[in-house]
């Protein structure tokens, strides 16, 4: 072998070395994925009377993201039968959590709670102020908030879990900045199962007056009520859209917004916008047309979500628009 083969050797092993090194080095400057940031369980944050389970994104802490005190705190309420945090994964909420470094909170419910693992938000004794699941929700939160220090807290809820997350934005104002309730009902709706059952084919037996007027009986000095995002399918036929109606209509008299919405049509969706004295939109109605019972996701967008069992093919996807409109 000539010193001109061996040198050519050298340089080809050289040169191997540093594609191989190359190579590292991308798949280490690759951004974190879901996988490698699994959801960690709450085990400490006071009173569950609910007897609640719950999991939170750490997003901040293996991110290594300074601690500003800046942070936000999105809360997700499952619907029934449903894992919650497969909910957030499929739905697209995990992707977009650690894409743009915000927390998320996943409390569980359990079938030893409820048959179906729905939320009881037609059980007073879970819903109203300071009891039972809505407690232990109310427990996760803070505690969540004082472990990650985060500022602003949002809720999200999908249908027994949208109800249950008109029912903390009724009882905890000052608690979130914003909520979203999808394919969800106004509280109060029901008080047992039977009025429960009732108000998810009907709509609600009050008047949007008596569950505005209900909500500041709670709190009789309240002036400022969280934004609202709501959606609903023209095609439900497990939760009347009549419900969101009535939700937004709720919300309109708590802001006190304008009486008549903005209303912009879409290719297969409409948007209703009540506004404040300012102009701000503090109320949305999002109504998908030709759409059922479940968070509509668009799998041919970034961070869209994926189809799967009450997560329905929509030419707009719920979270992202949600996570746009909060500005998190």
């Amino acid at each position: 072998m000539t010193n001109l083969d061996i040198a050519e050797m050298r340089n080809k092993k050289y040169g191997l070395t540093m594609q191989l090194l190359a190579l590292c080095w991308t798949f280490w400057m690759l951004p974190v994925q879901a996988a490698e940031m699994p959801y960690v369980p709450l085990t400490s944050f006071g009173d569950n009377p609910g007897a609640l389970t719950s999991f939170y994104l750490p997003v901040s802490e293996n991110l290594n993201v300074p601690r500003t005190g800046n942070a936000s705190l999105i809360v997700l309420l499952h619907g029934c039968i449903q894992d919650g945090v497969e909910l957030a994964n499929k739905s697209g909420l995990t992707s977009l959590a650690l894409e743009n470094n915000f927390a998320v909170l996943v409390p569980q419910q359990s079938y030893q709670n409820n048959v179906k693992r729905c939320f009881n938000w037609f059980a007073s004794q879970d819903t109203q102020l300071d009891s039972g699941e809505m407690l232990s929700i109310k427990n996760m939160i803070l505690a969540t908030q004082e472990k990650l220090a985060t500022k602003h807290v949002y809720v999200i809820g999908l249908s027994a879990g949208g109800a249950m997350a008109s029912a903390a934005l009724v009882n905890y104002p000052d608690l979130f900045q914003g909520g979203a309730v999808i394919a969800g009902l106004p509280y109060p709706c029901a008080d047992n199962l039977i009025k429960a059952i009732s108000c998810m084919k009907e709509g609600p037996s009050q008047s949007v007056e008596e569950l505005a007027q209900f909500a500041k009986a709670i709190h009789p000095l309240q002036t400022h009520w969280p934004s609202l995002s709501i959606w609903t399918g023209d095609s439900d036929n497990v939760v009347n859209a009549n419900n969101a109606q009535m939700l937004a209509f709720q919300w309109q008299i708590l802001t006190q917004s304008d009486t008549n919405p903005t209303v912009t049509n879409e290719a297969g969706y409409s948007i209703s916008r009540w506004k404040n004295a300012q102009n701000k939109a503090l109320i949305e109605l999002i109504t998908i047309k030709d759409f059922g019972h479940g968070i509509a996701v668009n799998p041919d967008i970034k961070h869209g979500g994926e189809e799967s069992d009450f997560l329905l093919r929509a030419p707009i996807s719920s979270v992202t628009e949600i996570i746009k409109l909060w500005g998190v």
